[in-house]
């Protein structure tokens, strides 16, 4: 079968970062046949989740389930009719052929997720302006909702733009008078990672009394949907007083102690700055990354590169995930409720654990020429991180979404 050509739309992400040009293709309707559519901390995993186990949606943890499949209700969309989905996240482009990753339904113990419904959605949402913060999985998790929105949003009445000068992308439905925005701030302070593609680096600076150089940019959010936790992987991080240009003063920390000041920072500006009756906050948790194929029967120099069935085995922990960061991101949380600072935390931690299926491992657009050596050894290549669209971010919304609704009501 002849692999059909991929034309329609395509929003070049990598171009648009750096250049700060949007360019979208819009081409036609096709009539060929498609072969796709698409450190360890070594602790124990939390036993619970603080407050946030009794405090889920109407008595009921959404967090708490089985991935079941279900190829009838699953995808919620196709990748071809998606034009925003980046090479990054485009498995299928990418020569992905296996598609039931796309086809798995999260299922809560006890109670079921509110059935996704595009219109509903945007119709609640009029007038309102949602912004994700944070990193690629953040961004990873915004294309999914603007993917799972647009399709019922005719040409002409939705449109993607970046604002010159500043790391912020939107999506905007002018049907509904919806914006959908990403901001890129992986380490929620003023970093040297703040660049939104050119930010490759083997250590992490943060100006730790810098938050308002990207803080500016939330204020007028209806709804706020953070996330932090990739770029705290290194062991230390210099910590400055003063600004990136003058790094003269500063000190040495550990991942963990500097996660835990930033968050204070953070807290203490949204505690400030947002009007809590008028805004809703959300802190998505840390999401899974297979690279370590032991623990799931494997080798251990195997990784997520050719799987293509979730774990099955309940309470299935994998090993790279830092517990402690969790732990300081909910304890934060209970200070800034108790301050009466209401953050849902979204904890999309354990469902993601089982998706050793889902990452894009191979497929996917690499940036970089790869070389030779590199070639010879995709398991050293292949991106255990992030997740391919349609799959396992639409769920987070999913879960996302469902708060927001009701809070909306």
């Amino acid at each position: 079968m002849e692999k059909k050509k991929r034309m329609v739309g395509i929003w070049d992400v990598k171009h648009m970062f750096e250049s700060s040009i949007i360019i979208f293709f819009v081409i036609g309707t096709l009539a060929t046949t498609a072969v796709y559519y698409v450190n360890s901390d070594e602790q124990s995993p939390p036993v619970s989740h603080s407050a946030y186990v009794g405090d889920s949606l109407d008595g009921c943890d959404l967090f708490s389930g089985k991935w079941v499949h279900d190829n009838h209700s699953y995808p919620l969309y196709k990748e071809l009719q998606c034009p925003y989905i980046p090479g990054e996240f485009s498995c299928g482009h990418y020569g992905r052929t296996d598609f039931k990753y796309q086809q798995w339904r999260w299922q809560p113990h006890g109670c079921n997720l509110p059935r996704f419904d595009d219109k509903k959605v945007l119709e609640r949402l009029r007038g309102k302006r949602v912004i994700f913060v944070g990193d690629s999985v953040n961004r990873n998790q915004w294309l999914s909702m603007v993917c799972m929105l647009q399709s019922v949003i005719p040409l002409g009445l939705k449109k993607m733009q970046k604002t010159a000068n500043v790391s912020l992308f939107t999506f905007k439905a002018f049907e509904y008078d919806v914006s959908i925005d990403f901001y890129w701030a992986p380490l929620l302070v003023e970093s040297n990672a703040d660049h939104p593609s050119n930010h490759k680096r083997n250590d992490r600076v943060i100006n730790i009394d810098s938050i308002e150089k990207h803080a500016r940019n939330w204020v007028n959010a209806d709804i706020l949907v953070f996330n932090s936790y990739l770029w705290w992987g290194t062991p230390t991080l210099k910590i400055l007083y003063g600004s990136l240009a003058d790094s003269k003063k500063y000190k040495i920390v550990g991942n963990h102690d500097g996660y835990e000041m930033v968050l204070a920072k953070w807290s203490n500006w949204l505690t400030t700055h947002i009007n809590h009756r008028k805004t809703q906050s959300y802190f998505m948790s840390m999401t899974a990354t297979h690279r370590r194929g032991a623990d799931w029967g494997m080798q251990d120099n195997e990784n997520c590169l050719n799987e293509t069935e979730p774990v099955l085995k309940d309470n299935f922990w994998e090993s790279g995930s830092d517990f402690k960061m969790m732990r300081i991101l909910e304890s934060s949380l209970d200070k800034l409720k108790a301050r009466g600072v209401n953050v849902q935390l979204v904890n999309i931690t354990q469902l993601t654990q089982y998706r050793k299926d889902a990452h894009p491992s191979i497929h996917r657009l690499f940036y970089s020429t790869l070389k030779a050596k590199q070639l010879s050894n995709p398991n050293g290549y292949a991106d255990c991180t992030h997740w391919c669209l349609p799959g396992v971010p639409d769920t987070w919304n999913e879960l996302l979404l469902a708060y927001i609704l009701q809070r909306l009501e």
